[in-house]
């Protein structure tokens, strides 16, 4: 058994945590990669744990970050997301994982990639490879680093910290190249069982799924232990997710369709309506313009991505969209309800020559410096 090290930083970027690498210190290529951040995070699993590495068992848990000089004319650092398989499989670099692009602006000053910065806000262009967009991350700065302190309330997070502002520029076809692959605000997929389903596809920040709670037979204000432990749900819901996937164009069968667990990533939503969060705080219904429950990696999540919530406000100001038609109130700034609380976001969205355009969109986070080191390979 040869054991090496690798320099690292672990970061929480929102409700996730990811191993961040600087990519200077790891080999170029996906397969190499894919193989060392699964060491990295103690991946393939079989008991689901990860304990002899990094990762937490979860797919929020389990993830990395590579960070290096820009590659973009009008960003400063590069930024590759990989999604860690738990269990069997690669490590997914498809899309962008929005939780952790928070921590990127200040993982990039941590890492010597940018700065120094004054005391005060500083911004950091952050360009995703992953998507080839561009995030303008703005956080708190203090002494020259990252200052985590301060009063704002991330749900799904204890305690409170300084907040960080993502603003997602030009969101519109992060992986299709159009904010809508198939040309249509709603469409309908036909199941194994003959039944046929309204969805919407959109693409933002990362293409995701929408269909509403009621036709699968939920209030949508289901936690995620309930949703996990209906095989019949999830069993649906992943039909579907292939079945959009085919549509967007994003596979061509649905074998590839399903090795692709991380994207089209899929959501039911439903009106405000009251229900008790993970951490047992009740919600009530003017609490909230509309209720989300997205997946992740074929699993519940916890609270709702940060592309995810992205991709709903801008899908939300799409006239015709399920979103637009569950949320009570249009409008360019709302509160989305999710498992662990509530989420502020905001959308400029712009019609044009008889399409829409996703000008920007914007949520806000909190990130942290957990450790500066090296991880251990077996």
């Amino acid at each position: 058994m040869t054991v090496r090290s690798v320099p690292a930083q672990f970061w929480r970027g929102g409700t996730s945590k990811a191993l961040v690498f600087n990519a200077a210190d790891i080999p170029a290529g996906d397969a190499a990669r894919s193989a060392l951040f699964k060491a990295a995070m103690g991946s393939p699993d079989d008991y689901g744990r990860q304990l002899d590495g990094m990762g937490g068992g979860i797919s929020s848990l389990s993830k990395i970050c590579i960070l290096g000089p820009s590659s973009h004319p009008e960003a400063d650092v590069d930024y590759t997301f990989g999604q860690v398989p738990v269990g069997a499989g690669e490590v997914d670099f498809s899309g962008n994982c929005g939780n952790m692009s928070s921590a990127m602006g200040p993982a990039a000053l941590a890492m010597g990639l940018v700065g120094p910065f004054k005391d005060g806000r500083a911004s950091v262009r952050v360009h995703n490879t992953n998507t080839a967009k561009v995030i303008i991350v703005h956080f708190a700065v203090k002494d020259g680093q990252h200052d985590p302190s301060g009063d704002f309330v991330l749900d799904g997070v204890s305690g409170t910290a300084s907040p960080v502002e993502l603003e997602f520029l030009d969101p519109a076809g992060a992986k299709t190249g159009t904010l809508l692959p198939t040309g249509r605000a709603l469409d309908r997929v036909r199941l194994a069982d003959g039944r046929e389903i309204e969805i919407s596809c959109i693409d933002a920040a990362n293409p995701c799924v929408f269909v509403a709670a009621k036709e699968l037979g939920k209030a949508g204000t289901e936690l995620p232990e309930a949703l996990e432990a209906d095989t019949e749900f999830l069993a649906r819901i992943e039909e579907i997710r292939l079945e959009a996937s085919l549509i967007m164009g994003l596979a061509s069968d649905k074998a590839s369709a399903a090795a692709a667990q991380s994207l089209p990533k899929i959501a039911m939503v439903h009106p405000p309506r009251r229900y008790e969060t993970l951490s047992a705080k009740r919600l009530e219904a003017e609490d909230y313009a509309i209720g989300i429950r997205m997946m992740s990696m074929g699993r519940p999540h916890r609270a709702v991505p940060v592309t995810g919530a992205v991709c709903l406000a801008i899908a939300a100001r799409i006239e015709g969209s399920i979103p637009a038609t569950v949320l009570a109130e249009p409008a360019a700034g709302f509160v989305i309800g999710h498992p662990s609380g509530s989420l502020s976001v905001d959308a400029k969205v712009v019609a044009e020559a008889g399409s829409v355009r996703a000008i920007s969109g914007t949520v806000y986070r909190t990130a942290r410096k957990l450790f500066s080191g090296e991880v251990w390979l077996k």
